[in-house]
């Protein structure tokens, strides 16, 4: 089923048409949401599994024939009566999608259907007094409104990360009901902006569950190593609705360590822990140690790792020590089945792989992934980059789109804030050299640093290009560069320009005396599609022109100075709308070291000997 040119009114402006916008979408893109941190360590009831669901494509469930707000819309939940007044829906009958879950891999019919899909769902209640109850949604693509008991609760914008609703008042005794309507329509104004290379994965695509939390209650803390003294443990609790003077306590019983401070007028404790003996988490020893944080009758358990990450000149350095940050990139794509990936058991396929190529990082591209990927990377001892859409060609002149990256670039954060694992924040993937994206994209480095001073911020950048006598010159001179700790950069040397051994002849010029991490490499390949025995010069999609690529690029990168990590594009094959070369692309991007299908190209086993043998790379 494939959406029509027209955008959906649920998520694109009525004025556009001639209509005045209706009140529920007037609101900011996380209007009456919050986050609440560390959601996996918390009591709560689950709600995946199967939901009622109706594609409505023209928006039926809010809007009359004339485009007037309904108010009998879908969200009233409706008993269908076949004797009384006629109706256009009925979830009672209506089919089912599994959450969480994208709905495009899940029914042919809704491949490439992109636009609104109303979700409904039945569920027991019993009222507990002091008590505060969210419904938590780890991530629906890609603007969301949700009603409960036919009372509309709250809406989001930004398909990859959490929210939370507080859905109390609307919560009786016994049974309820749950409605919301998933809209999946790229938008001009939306971040990630109408073009992407990744597929438009529409749905409730991670975990929803419902969570008690008492009145006063631990919605955000952050702890962390302090940089200028590795034996004290720093940071903060936030106790939400707590009054100044609240008692707050952190313990970390394998250290023996127990502090006890108090909430300020701004319901903030400041934490300060001296401990002994403590050890570091590192890719070697990715050492993680209880923590009990508590207030009142709040308490929450977390497993957290304790490191510091800098730069040093060109240097990166973990727990003061250089570090060659030797990765691959990877996208939230579902090995084997395809689809969003969301199970821990698509999280340990490829993180495993990862381990497998010799990784000691990933960059997690191009969007937050599910926190099972921080969480186990915590556990694996590998360093991750994170990073929220700004990608490619955003509206960077206008305010509205600063506000959603802004809110994304928040949420991302706050929720993983207490993974030791993370150590590079992203802004922004290959966005044009202009005034206005600069100054954008500027604005949210500073917020970066604002929000978690601990890390290092950096962005994967272009890159001009000059010829020479003898090849070409690559010059690193963006002027987002100035802002970053860390410059990332794009290219691809024997893909999109010239042939794999033009990197032979490629020299580097980089303008900004910072650690440099090649964040995309790599040309496509189709698992099996082999060049004829004795081929000296592959042709293009074969899994040996690939290898040369590698084989040619690890011997150029090795030439860059300040060259401290590498992550190529990318772990494994995956959809985008994009790539429609039959035969050979199918809707799938083949620069894959491994197939969908888990079938490992030879340019894997290049980068993983150059990986494990540390023959790519130095870290000083």
């Amino acid at each position: 089923m494939q959406k029509s040119a027209t955008r959906s009114i649920l998520t694109a402006s009525l004025l556009a048409v001639g209509f005045n916008t209706p009140a529920f979408c007037q609101t900011s893109p996380q209007a009456n949401t919050t986050l609440l941190v560390d959601i996996d360590h918390r009591p709560s009831t689950s709600l995946n599994g199967d939901w009622r669901t109706i594609v409505d494509q023209y928006s039926t469930g809010i809007y009359t024939l004339h485009q007037e707000l309904r108010k009998d819309g879908f969200f009233m939940n409706a008993p269908f009566d076949p004797s009384g007044h006629p109706q256009d829906y009925n979830f009672a009958n209506a089919a089912t999608l599994r959450v969480p879950g994208d709905w495009n891999t899940q029914r042919p019919e809704l491949l490439y259907y992109e636009g609104p899909i109303w979700y409904e769902k039945d569920f027991q209640h019993t009222a507990v007094s002091n008590k505060h109850t969210f419904l938590h949604i780890g991530a629906a693509n890609y603007r969301t409104f949700v009603w409960v008991n036919t009372k509309k609760i709250c809406e989001h914008e930004g398909g990859f990360t959490p929210f939370d609703c507080d859905i109390t008042a609307a919560l009786h005794d016994g049974s309820n009901f749950v409605v919301l309507s998933v809209d999946s329509t790229r938008i001009a104004e939306g971040v990630p902006t109408l073009q992407t290379d990744w597929w438009n994965y529409g749905g409730l695509t991670r975990d929803v569950s419902l969570v008690e939390v008492p009145d006063q209650f631990i919605d955000d803390y952050d702890l962390h190593l302090s940089r200028t003294d590795r034996s004290v443990i720093e940071g903060y609790v936030h106790v939400e609705g707590a009054p100044a003077g609240t008692p707050v306590t952190v313990t970390i019983p394998e250290l023996h360590a127990k502090i006890e401070s108090t909430v300020d007028a701004n319901s903030r404790a400041a934490i300060s822990i001296p401990t002994k003996s403590l050890s570091l988490w590192s890719p070697e020893d990715p050492k993680l140690y209880k923590v009990e944080i508590s207030s009142g009758p709040d308490k929450i358990e977390d497993t957290i790792g304790f490191r510091t990450i800098e730069t040093r000149g060109t240097q990166i350095l973990l727990n003061g020590k250089p570090v060659f940050l030797r990765g691959i990139s990877i996208h939230a794509e579902a090995p084997y089945r395809t689809g969003r990936a969301y199970t821990q058991k698509d999280v340990d396929t490829l993180l495993g792989w990862a381990k497998e190529l010799g990784c000691n990082y990933v960059r997690l591209a191009h969007y937050p992934h599910d926190e099972r990927m921080t969480r186990t990377a915590d556990r694996l001892g590998l360093m991750v980059w994170s990073e929220i859409p700004d990608y490619w060609a955003l509206q960077f002149d206008n305010q509205a789109v600063l506000a959603k990256s802004r809110q994304q670039l928040s949420e991302m954060i706050r929720r993983d804030r207490d993974k030791a694992s993370i150590v590079l924040w992203s802004v922004a993937n290959e966005t044009p050299n202009t005034e206005a994206r600069t100054k954008y994209l500027t604005a949210m480095v500073d917020l970066a640093h604002q929000l978690d001073p601990t890390r290092l911020v950096t962005a994967a950048l272009l890159v001009r290009t000059e010829k020479t006598a003898s090849g070409s010159n690559k010059i690193v001179d963006d002027p987002l560069g100035k802002a970053l700790d860390v410059i990332g950069t794009n290219e691809y040397i024997g893909w999109y320009e010239q042939h794999a051994e033009g990197a032979d002849t490629t020299t580097w010029d980089i303008r900004y005396d910072k650690p440099l991490i090649m964040s995309e490499w790599g040309g496509d390949a189709k698992a099996g599609n082999h060049a004829a025995s004795g081929d000296t010069h592959p042709a293009l999609w074969t899994e040996e022109y690939q290898a040369e690529i590698y084989r040619h690029q690890i011997a150029m990168l090795n030439k860059i100075p300040q060259l401290r990590g590498t992550s190529p594009w990318i772990l494994m094959d995956f959809r985008s709308a994009r790539r429609v070369n039959p035969g050979l692309q199918d809707n799938f991007n083949r620069k894959g070291l491994i197939s969908d299908q888990g079938v490992r190209k030879q340019a894997f086993f290049i980068l993983q000997k150059a990986y494990k043998d540390k023959t790519l790379g130095r870290a000083e």
